[in-house]
């Protein structure tokens, strides 16, 4: 009996030492990450957003990692694409999941917003050709076919691995390139909104508004050997576009150069740009397109030579998922989108445009939600959001969590097109219209407290965003007023009639 209460005791302990070894083993794992790159630009004839492709003045990137952790693999894409939404981004994510080993809710689809571009949704796409509205915005075959590029490179890229020692985070002030699109008058409402380019040197000289100002990075590193360099900057990407000639404009030109110049594979994100643009610094010119470029570059440049680098395992990775319902705006209604889907006189754009809004209705009448999720790098914190995001939802994220490094990458599901704050729907301007906005002012607080839980730092109140920000843009906008003799007389920005929308 001795024999065997002694032989359980050590059977016990060997099985208890196991699986400590085990948790010390999985505790100082290594991190390993896989890259890929393949070239997302469509054939010349195919369609893009605003028009026809018809050059190819510079190749379109589909490019991203995947993390090998403890779990199953993450996966992150970047595409120089408008946007990818509805039923096109649950296939992006469902197939790449497939091919990495993974699941869908840890595959993280972004575009950066370029418009010489294509549009995929596949889910709006079948809609309007159902109604005989084809041939322009959208082309899913081609969008299927680079996606299944893109499938295959990562199946391969996920076979040669390389080892994570260290993550690298830092930023910069990028100067002369972002300004809010929404220029505030002195009664709190928009005067002007700011497009991208703005030939009027009226609303180019208001402030430059509220932004953030900062480029992000994050690199990973092998040793002293840079593996990927990750970038996160808020603005609209556009310097002039519409005659149907590809390119990655100012940002993946930036993003280029980068790679370029350190034969590092350079990933970059948009940030919550929506209602951020260039148009301060931007009359759409051609020859601004170079120049924006490069002040970008230099920001990114800036951003990873001020880098802290630390060491890094693969259980200091981590991610969270939390799906949200957005609340649809209340100033479309399901009944009027299907009667212009119905009308015979209506043109293949509109009942295009007419079908986003329709698919976008339908998934929030079967409450199918948008996946927002975060990836945790040791100190460092990326949240993957949805949709035209204003800046303020970046903002608030820093603030939040003051003792942690945080990046934001919006434009992830791009069906409820520009997100605002509450305050920005009571404000006018063209983002919080109903045919460019598809969510209600309700959205801030199901958003804020989605980024809490992805932060994973409680639900606290949080003041309404934009208030202050309100507020500062009017008190601008009066100084701007008392600084000129002119002004004072016209009572306004004295901004042309023809610029207000």
């Amino acid at each position: 009996m001795n024999r065997f209460i002694w032989a359980w005791w050590i059977g016990c302990w060997t099985v208890l030492i196991g699986i400590a070894s085990l948790e010390v083993a999985m505790a100082q794992a290594p991190l390993r990450v896989a890259t890929f790159d393949i070239d997302a630009t469509p054939p010349i004839g195919s369609a893009l957003t605003y028009s026809t492709a018809r050059s190819i003045t510079e190749p379109l990137r589909c490019r991203g990692l995947v993390l090998l952790t403890q779990e199953q693999p993450i996966v992150l894409v970047a595409v120089d694409w408008i946007g990818i939404g509805n039923e096109g981004n649950l296939v992006f994510r469902e197939k790449i999941a497939a091919v990495a080993g993974t699941t869908p809710d840890r595959v993280a689809v972004h575009t950066l917003h370029q418009h010489d571009a294509p549009w995929c949704d596949f889910s709006s796409d079948a809609l309007a050709r159902s109604h005989g509205a084809e041939g322009i915005v959208f082309d899913s075959v081609v969008s299927r076919q680079i996606l299944d590029r893109a499938c295959g490179a990562i199946r391969d890229a996920v076979t040669k691995p390389t080892e994570v020692t260290h993550v690298g985070y830092g930023s910069a002030v990028v100067e002369r390139v972002a300004s809010n699109r929404r220029v505030m008058g002195p009664d709190g409402r928009i005067a002007a909104v700011r497009w991208t380019a703005t030939k009027d040197p009226a609303v180019r000289a208001a402030p430059v508004g509220v932004i953030d100002p900062k480029v992000r990075s994050v690199t990973l590193w092998n040793g002293n050997s840079r593996i990927v360099v990750l970038t996160y900057y808020a603005t609209h990407p556009q310097s002039y576009y519409g005659k149907g000639d590809i390119n990655p404009d100012f940002p993946g030109m930036a993003r280029n150069e980068r790679q370029d110049e350190t034969g590092v594979l350079h990933v970059h994100f948009c940030g919550a740009g929506g209602n951020i643009g260039a148009g301060k610094y931007n009359d759409g010119s051609p020859e601004i397109r170079p120049i924006l470029a490069q002040r970008l570059a230099n920001g990114m440049q800036r951003a990873m030579a001020s880098e802290k680098r630390v060491p890094i395992l693969a259980s200091d990775v981590g991610w969270v998922v939390r799906p949200v319902l957005l609340p649809p705006t209340k100033n479309l209604s399901i009944p009027s989108l299907e009667a212009i889907l119905n009308d015979a006189s209506r043109s293949a754009s509109e009942k295009i445009y007419a079908a986003t809004q329709l698919v976008w209705l339908r998934r929030c009448e079967v409450r199918d939600p948008i996946v927002t999720s975060s990836l945790r790098l040791g100190p460092v914190r990326i949240l993957h959001l949805p949709g035209e995001l204003f800046v303020e939802y970046q903002l608030a994220a820093a603030e939040m969590s003051l003792d942690q490094f945080v990046a934001v990458a919006a434009y992830g599901d791009y069906a409820p097109c520009y997100i605002g704050t509450d305050i920005s729907y009571s404000q006018g301007g063209y983002e919080t219209e109903p045919r460019a906005s598809l969510v209600a002012p309700e959205s801030e607080d199901v958003l804020i407290e989605a980024i809490q839980d992805l932060l994973e730092i409680g639900h606290t109140p949080w003041k309404a965003l934009g208030v202050e920000a309100a507020e500062r843009e009017i008190q601008a906008a009066k100084r701007e007023l008392a600084n000129s003799e002119q002004e004072k007389a016209e009572s306004n920005l004295a901004i042309p009639s023809s610029t207000l929308k």
